[in-house]
């Protein structure tokens, strides 16, 4: 059961509207393997306190489970301890929130050493808030002899555990930082561009990437499906060779322990010459996910880049799903007053504007000579 609160006043058009949110996370449940049977929304100028939803609305929730018969309930927003306690008590079904639905699917798609180690940390972050609400069965026997010391000195034990497995988590990705600064640094001295691909997640990055460079890059239709950052080489039409670095893809309230988690992968997309930010065209909410892509990269101080615009997956366009070729795409798209000079559209299935995209990256990258290097 997928739940929601609408605030009701969005401040731009860009604004997701809580159905909106809902498919979103409707389509992160699939992902990570599970079924979706229902929706609730309230709307509220902000979820409640205690109970996220207000009473009416929580009494509807425990009364559709007769009906529904559901045993997730899935939450669009970071719920607090408390909520998260207190909606579990009153529904007798696991609670998750969208963080913990995220950190799911990271931990099934994180197959390196470097992603395995980010994926534990932000999990072991999110849970330390929490650990108390592992310890509430102790809190229903009431107060006085043998209740009060087990439970605390056990609360204390597990915190004290987690705060040192942090610890080393975050000095082995330290470990892993200094690493890749070093081969930063070497690519530096070398002259070598990087060309790092950003957007929302399902943008068709690595699907972009694998057409760019003829690497063997894996590709799913799925959100998060690359999670590991991936770097391949790629010749431009002037014969220069740079390197294209693919990183995990942005999403909609993305927690800030995973930015922190995934420190190591994000100073990837500092270092790069220029971004390409792809964008799915055909996305009912291409608006809201380029806005919340260009939130990301201000928060990331990366904003002010060299950058190209790719409208990926032209083909998959109403009225052009028919085109025999790229020449015929772009016309379609010319007729219907958007006009390609002003960034690069392209279809990474079809392979269909990957000449101007080359030509555009070519314009934007630092130097003139022809590099030579080993990948």
């Amino acid at each position: 059961m997928l739940v929601a609160i609408n605030t009701g006043n969005p401040k731009a058009q860009s604004e997701w509207t809580a159905d909106e949110s809902l498919t979103e996370l409707a389509e992160l449940v699939k992902t990570a393997g599970g079924v979706v049977v229902g929706r609730l929304t309230q709307r509220l100028p902000q979820p409640q306190k205690v109970t996220y939803l207000g009473k009416g609305k929580l009494d509807e929730l425990i009364e559709s489970r007769a009906q529904i018969n559901y045993d997730t309930a899935v939450f669009d927003d970071e719920l607090t301890p408390l909520q998260q306690r207190t909606l579990e008590e009153a529904l007798k079904v696991k609670v998750i929130d969208r963080v913990a639905l995220i950190l799911d699917i990271f931990a099934r798609h994180a197959h390196t050493r470097e992603g395995k180690l980010q994926v534990e940390l932000a999990q072991l972050q999110y849970l330390l808030p929490r650990l108390a609400g592992q310890w509430s069965h102790l809190e229903r026997l009431g107060g006085g002899i043998g209740t009060r010391g087990p439970g605390e000195s056990q609360l204390e034990t597990d915190k004290r555990i987690l705060q040192r497995k942090i610890v080393v988590l975050e000095s082995k990705l330290d470990d892993v930082s200094r690493q890749r600064d070093l081969y930063r640094q070497k690519r530096k001295r070398e002259g070598i561009p990087v060309a790092a691909l950003v957007g929302y997640t399902n943008s068709g990055k690595s699907s972009l990437m694998r057409a760019m460079t003829k690497a063997d890059v894996f590709v799913e239709d799925k959100l998060f499906a690359t999670l590991d950052p991936t770097t391949r080489r790629m010749t431009l039409p002037d014969k220069r060779q740079i390197l294209i670095t693919d990183t995990v893809g942005f999403i909609k309230k993305l927690p800030p322990t995973i930015v922190k988690a995934f420190r190591a992968t994000l100073e990837e997309l500092s270092e790069a010459s220029i971004l390409i930010h792809v964008i799915d065209i055909t996305s009912r909410n291409a608006v809201g996910q380029c806005q919340t892509v260009e939130t990301i990269l201000k928060e990331l101080e990366i904003d002010e880049k060299p950058r190209i615009t790719v409208f990926n997956k032209i083909d998959l366009l109403p009225g052009l799903v028919n085109a025999k070729n790229e020449t015929e795409a772009l016309s379609g798209l010319k007729e219907r007053g958007v006009e390609p000079a002003c960034t690069v559209f392209t279809s990474a299935t079809n392979r269909w504007g990957l000449k101007d995209l080359s030509l555009g990256i070519g314009q934007l990258v630092p130097g003139n000579s022809t590099f030579g290097f080993q990948t």
